[in-house]
């Protein structure tokens, strides 16, 4: 994958790279353009989901880029992942195979999991306005992954992982898969650490991807009520890091993911940012950086979930 920047060998084999760019929350007619800066800028991998309501425009995006011969479908690792609602085992197919049609390829790079929450078929908790208890389904996460599974015999995943999973669950689910899941896609940035999960998941070969890693600077309000959080680029601690290698905060902080193994997915739709996002190969963190840095941990969790506080996997 040239030009991808570091990567990591998966338990499945595959090769993933650690950084790519996230599309949570980018708006359809922005995400098409912002996927084509970032192939022309370097990233190999892109990571969207079905409930971002975006596939069709990150397809089109590398639909394009492959026609201009800039890249092979084999050069960029793309990332998607099963819809809530999708939990029962005999739904999974049918979500990967709404994400397969909207992105216009015949598989995906890493099938996530998006939580092990579960909601019942058909229904979206992030649209409904009442209580999203009414929405609530009961479903072992364990029966969800056998689900997952036969994705990868048919081809049509390369790979299989989770994302809002905690050790706990982690545990429960290598103890009972066929295939171990390859990622743990969580949020992860210095004011949340979450060193023992790290540390668990490569223990167990299961890389982890940081999203939020700088520090949900947009997040919508029904993922935190609280207005009061420190802004993690404006850290005083991150800011004279970078002041010393000559690199902007947000610089720092996608570093601090790389240099510490864990791979990052910065979301941008702006063509400056997510070339300065990439920019981030030529430097990295001495030992008294990445020290100060997980010094600054304080259990901060931006997307604290208290919306689904009433679920019986909260906190996931």
């Amino acid at each position: 994958m040239a030009g991808a920047g570091p990567t990591a060998v998966l338990s499945s084999g595959k090769k993933m790279p650690l950084l790519g760019l996230g599309t949570w929350q980018s708006k359809a007619e922005e995400v098409y353009n912002a996927v084509k800066v970032a192939i022309d800028a370097g990233y190999r991998h892109i990571d969207t989901a079905w409930v971002y309501k975006n596939e069709k425009e990150v397809g089109q995006a590398i639909k394009e880029k492959i026609a201009e011969g800039k890249i092979k479908r084999e050069d960029v690792f793309v990332t998607t992942k099963l819809f809530t609602a999708f939990s029962r085992p005999e739904h999974v197919r049918e979500c990967m195979m709404q994400s397969l049609a909207d992105l216009g390829l015949d598989y995906v790079d890493l099938y996530l999991i998006h939580s092990p929450l579960c909601f019942k078929y058909g229904s979206n908790p992030f649209a409904h306005a009442g209580n999203p208890e009414e929405v609530y389904d009961e479903v072992d996460y364990v029966d969800t992954w056998k689900g997952m599974e036969p994705l990868v015999d048919e081809g049509l995943a390369k790979s299989i992982g989770v994302s809002n999973f905690n050790k706990q669950q982690l545990e429960r689910l290598v103890q009972n898969c066929r295939i171990k899941p390859a990622v743990n896609q969580v949020e992860l940035h210095p004011y949340l650490a979450q060193q023992d999960l790290v540390d668990f998941c490569k223990k167990n070969n299961i890389l982890v991807t940081a999203y939020s890693g700088l520090g949900a600077p947009a997040l919508p309000k029904m993922m935190s009520n609280k207005t009061d959080d420190p802004v993690l680029m404006e850290d005083p601690s991150i800011v004279a890091i970078g002041k010393k290698y000559g690199k902007s905060a947000a610089q720092v902080l996608i570093r601090y993911q790389l240099d510490r193994g864990v791979s990052v997915i910065p979301k941008s739709v702006t063509p400056s940012r997510i070339q300065a996002n990439f920019d981030v190969m030529n430097f990295s963190l001495s030992k008294e950086d990445l020290a100060t840095l997980a010094g600054l941990d304080r259990n901060l969790r931006y997307l604290n979930g208290e919306r689904f506080s009433t679920h019986k996997y909260y906190p996931y």
